[in-house]
């Protein structure tokens, strides 16, 4: 009776994703996905989409699974406590995550001082956009507009595979990848969308928190050499509601 939620960066092919969504089908009531950047990346083979086109393709695979999409309709949680709408988002990053020197223009260069060099430069296309951020923009504000419509006697559970706050961003170690993390766009998001949780990945450090009473969950599983297949699957699961 389960639902799971998959948050993105489930591998970086299709036929990895495809495996997922009929692998894990067969165990939980429902599967909502949202793609990573490694979903979105372009694959190498002959006249493989690329950009909007390589997220339809994704989408209509996940459809073809009865996966629920940021394409769908927005589902309502069928358990207990206040009425709860589940919305899966696809949002991106606009660079601006970033400390307030640094330009947009010279984000990538403040980057490359700390040898942050991020894939999505050669890997990850925005077309027909000019540019990732411009992506990200419609995304935000189309998303924006279905949150809207939700009744305002209704709570959510924000689903995205990049956090909604630069707070959020904590990467000991690569500190200076935050601008591939995500938009300041929606940093207000689980007030104004009175959100019971938020429900990212991408950082690939597992992290709940707790901010202005809305529960924060970070997701992340990580690449497999990081799992402890002993430990069973329990131990990876996290609860949302």
């Amino acid at each position: 009776v389960d639902w799971l939620i998959l948050a993105g960066d489930v591998g970086d092919h299709q036929d990895d994703l495809a495996f997922a969504f009929a692998t894990l089908g067969r165990r939980f009531a429902r599967l909502i996905w949202v793609p990573g950047n490694h979903e979105l990346w372009n694959e190498r083979r002959p006249k493989a989409p690329a950009g909007v086109a390589r997220y339809e393709e994704l989408v209509a695979l996940a459809r073809d699974h009865g996966v629920v999409t940021a394409e769908d309709p927005y589902l309502d949680w069928p358990g207990e406590g206040p009425r709860t709408v589940i919305a899966p988002m696809t949002l991106l990053y606009d660079y601006s995550f970033r400390p307030p020197q640094v330009t947009r223009d010279g984000v990538v260069a403040w980057a490359a001082e700390a040898g942050i060099f991020a894939s999505e430069a050669r890997l990850l296309s925005a077309a027909p956009y000019g540019g990732i951020a411009e992506w990200c923009g419609a995304r935000v504000a189309a998303t924006e507009r279905r949150l809207m419509e939700v009744p305002a006697d209704a709570m959510t559970v924000l689903i995205n595979h990049y956090p909604l706050r630069a707070e959020d961003v904590v990467l000991p170690r690569k500190p200076r990848f935050a601008p591939w993390c995500g938009t300041n766009a929606t940093a207000d998001w689980h007030r104004r969308f009175r959100a019971r949780a938020v429900v990212y990945g991408h950082l690939h450090v597992r992290s709940s928190r707790f901010v202005d009473g809305v529960h924060f969950q970070e997701v992340s599983l990580g690449y497999p050499r990081h799992w402890d297949p002993g430990r069973g699957a329990e131990a990876y699961l996290r609860r949302v509601l």
